[in-house]
């Protein structure tokens, strides 16, 4: 992390193209780092940072879904915008949490 960027919500989730990883809100930015696990011995290890958006990227945030609910996000990359769909467990808050965040960012 850098300075002055603190961690506000983080969360072990799977992200539909990019797979298993660990989501995590920032005040400065939305990282995804990817992870393998095994069952075998539970252990768990993180891989490489395979998406960071710094919030002034982000597009749009919404939920969607009944059964399997995703907070999703558009974000602008140097391939245009790209959209992503995380199954996290808390989608409301996880939704509020992007927003609020932004809207802070924004009015400092």
């Amino acid at each position: 992390m850098e300075d002055g960027e603190k961690r506000i919500k983080q969360e072990d989730c799977n992200e539909d193209n990019l797979g298993p990883g660990i989501l995590t809100l920032t005040n400065k930015r939305l990282a995804f780092d990817k992870t393998k696990s095994r069952i075998m011995d539970f252990t768990k290890r993180i891989g490489k940072t395979v998406l960071d958006v710094p919030l002034e990227n982000v597009v749009k945030t919404w939920k969607e879904g009944l059964f399997i609910k995703k907070v999703c996000f558009t974000a602008k990359t140097n391939d245009g915008e790209q959209t992503y769909k995380f199954g996290v467990f808390n989608t409301k808050g996880w939704a509020k949490s992007i927003e609020q965040t932004i809207e802070q960012k924004d009015s400092q």
